[in-house]
């Protein structure tokens, strides 16, 4: 009976949007793309905001109550509301019908593909604690918001199982034309006063390093003032997930790790 319910649910919410899609030229979807794709992801897998391919939305559930939001926005957050000379109420109803059709019914089952994926990596495999997406996470390791655009499935998966398998081990891979933080390198240090500190480089000269370190602060040495100084070359400190995702777990990321490709 749920199951029949939210079948015809899914129905009606999906006539709405049809019907204001013919009334004014404006489809839900490409509402959804202009107005919240940026925050919530371009499914609703969230971003910056919340996921929205989720069984229950945090703040509404029903077509009334989340058009009022939509109109209204969110004070004191990053949601803006939707002024009706942009959208008007036809196709905010459109684009409020096409948000709750997003939702997972809950006794389907886990989501999968980019949606399990974006779940994984926040929280079984604790990713954003030093990998950044979108303006989210931290800033340890590389930035993953564009990486579907720069890794190709077969090294991604790599990188998840085998993460110091295409970090050089040498100066001789050193990649010149990119930026230093795209060349990663992990780099520990003792200051002259004994303490013990380690982190990704984020520049370096003849006289002076900058490392962001494992708190996420950024920290200057000049090296004539550090009693040691070694750069790891073909380390890292993140972990094999050979071990800690299946295999599908392991395809889900991936999977959600191709389609990101910024903002834009």
């Amino acid at each position: 009976m749920h199951r029949m319910r939210y079948t015809l649910a899914m129905r009606l919410y999906a006539l709405i949007f049809w019907a204001c899609f013919v009334a004014s030229g404006q489809t839900p979807r490409s509402l959804f793309q202009a107005h919240c794709a940026g925050c919530h992801g371009p499914s609703g897998v969230g971003s910056r905001g919340p996921a929205l391919n989720v069984p229950t939305l945090q703040r509404a559930n029903d077509l009334a109550s989340l058009m009022v939001l939509l109109r209204q926005g969110i004070p004191g957050t990053e949601m803006p509301a939707l002024a009706s000379q942009d959208v008007a109420d036809g196709p905010l109803r459109g684009l409020a019908a096409y948000v709750l059709g997003l939702r997972e019914d809950s006794r389907t089952g886990a989501s999968t593909g980019p949606g399990r994926g974006a779940e994984l990596i926040r929280v079984k495999g604790k990713c954003l604690g030093c990998h950044r997406v979108n303006g989210e996470g931290g800033g340890l390791g590389p930035d993953l918001s564009e990486i579907g655009r720069q890794r190709d499935p077969e090294w991604l998966r790599r990188a998840l199982v085998e993460p110091e398998a295409d970090i050089f081990d040498s100066f001789g891979g050193y990649r010149w034309t990119i930026q230093i933080p795209d060349n990663y390198l992990l780099v520990e240090l003792t200051t002259a006063d004994g303490n013990h500190i380690s982190g990704s480089r984020l520049n370096e000269d003849a006289f002076s390093i900058q490392i962001r370190d494992q708190q996420g602060r950024i920290r200057s040495f000049l090296k004539a003032e550090l009693a040691e100084l070694n750069k790891r070359w073909g380390k890292s400190p993140m972990p094999s997930y050979k071990n800690i995702l299946t295999a599908q777990e392991l395809d889900d990321v991936v999977t959600y790790l191709v389609g990101l490709r910024g903002l834009r």
